[in-house]
């Protein structure tokens, strides 16, 4: 059995991921950054020779860099976001490479992500937001999808899953505001200041989605994100339907967690 925990930004995946991996401690967690059989969030994905001009360029790295470095045939994963450094410009480097945000072709961008959810044949896994979250997000944001667009697409995702056992358990923020509100508290520095919404606000009022649709501002991402959620629950109603477990965020007990380990 393998276990992908979705839900929006905010809604407690990492920690809901943190708790299923302590009863399960013969499982192995994969969360955003990290080397996943499945997912590339955070993730540099280059060819032999990309890989060779970043390590020419950043030298005084290259340990550094090639410790968190995965081959996949003739492809280089860099986890980049896993090497400490204060050179700012090889993170914007590295993030070059990523392929979600419309950084390849949409054609590209199936291959990519259905083979290695075709490919993956590992069991006993928990995956933090490796499923819905990047991906959909790319679609809408980048893609200009509609839901019936991505909710297609997800049924090629269910086909290069066949055979796997796995239960989607998605997080359903009933506050999706008071959810931003605490992230926002939660990911600032000491004195205050906001880190992470500045930064996400940013990447949302610069997408090609918001753009093409004169949206700008909080109000705007969070009409984003109560639509993300709702698709999110269409997907599994109409794609997983018999893969998915809803829980209500910050509002699940230990009880629930025990019975999808018990159940699952």
């Amino acid at each position: 059995m393998n276990y992908f925990v979705e839900g929006l930004q905010g809604s407690g995946k990492s920690s809901l991921a943190r708790m299923i991996a302590e009863k399960k401690p013969e499982y192995v967690l994969k969360q955003e950054g990290d080397y996943s059989p499945v997912e590339l969030a955070w993730c540099a994905y280059l060819n032999e020779d990309q890989y060779q001009k970043i390590l020419k360029k950043y030298p005084e790295m290259r340990k550094e860099i090639e410790e968190k470095t995965y081959a996949e045939g003739e492809k280089k994963i860099v986890c980049y976001t896993k090497i400490r450094t204060d050179n700012h410009g090889f993170y914007q480097d590295l993030e070059q490479y990523e392929i979600y945000n419309n950084r390849v072709s949409w054609e590209e961008f199936q291959d990519i992500v259905l083979s290695r959810y075709r490919n993956w044949n590992q069991d006993g896994m928990i995956f933090e937001c490796s499923l819905f979250q990047n991906t959909v997000e790319d679609m809408i944001l980048f893609r200009n999808a509609l839901d019936d667009e991505i909710v297609a697409f997800y049924r090629k995702v269910r086909e290069a899953l066949e055979g796997k056992e796995y239960r989607i358990v998605l997080l359903k923020a009933e506050d999706v505001r008071g959810n931003l509100a605490v992230i926002r508290k939660e990911r600032s520095d000491e004195q205050g200041n906001e880190l992470w919404f500045p930064m996400m606000m940013q990447y949302f009022n610069e997408c090609p989605h918001a753009k093409a649709r004169g949206l700008e501002g909080e109000e705007a991402l969070i009409r984003h994100f109560i639509h993300r959620q709702e698709l999110e629950l269409k997907l599994c109603e109409e794609v997983f339907p018999d893969k998915y477990i809803v829980l209500t965020s910050k509002k699940y007990t230990e009880k629930d967690i025990q019975n999808i380990i018990n159940e699952y």
